[in-house]
């Protein structure tokens, strides 16, 4: 991976994480001034946690690419310490499916007279679920990468030894 790849990956990592934090920030500081409408139309408060939650899921993704590119310019992405970031981030995108059907719950109520959003709602979910499954398929692919590059290094070793 390229320089310059690496310096843009990791500028629009820290702009994404830049928003993500001032989104949550925004967020908490609507929960502790307590501007709900009063006349109920929406649930805002619970909305507000969701979000924040939700947007810590995203820091904590983009936290873990941040390290798995580091990996990959030193050039130590095919070892055994790049799992807990994947796994990490695996993590955080299934718990992102979760907030998101937290939001279709608590705004499910007031779509009674079209159930139609809150089944596409559903239905972006379990496609986020989905991205989850395909982070899990190249986990599997990296170990497969990581089980080469031992194989490798010790037919290397058998190989110095011979010669």
């Amino acid at each position: 991976m390229g320089k310059l790849t690496v310096r843009a990956l990791r500028t629009v990592l820290a702009v994404v994480l830049t928003g993500t934090v001032l989104g949550q920030a925004s967020m908490a500081w609507a929960l502790v001034s307590g501007s709900d409408p009063e006349d109920g139309s929406l649930p805002l408060t619970p909305l507000r946690v969701i979000t924040i939650l939700g947007l810590g899921t995203a820091q904590v993704a983009l936290i873990c690419v941040w390290r798995l590119v580091t990996m990959v310019r030193r050039g130590t992405v095919f070892s055994h310490a790049a799992f807990r970031y994947v796994d990490v981030i695996i993590g955080a995108i299934v718990a992102a499916a979760l907030v998101w059907f937290a939001v279709t719950a608590v705004n499910a109520p007031g779509q009674r007279d079209d159930p139609g959003v809150t089944l596409i709602m559903g239905g972006i979910g379990v496609a986020i679920l989905g991205v989850a499954l395909i982070v899990l398929v190249l986990r599997m692919l990296l170990t497969q990468a990581v089980a080469r590059d031992v194989e490798a290094a010790q037919m290397r070793a058998e190989l110095d030894e011979v010669i």
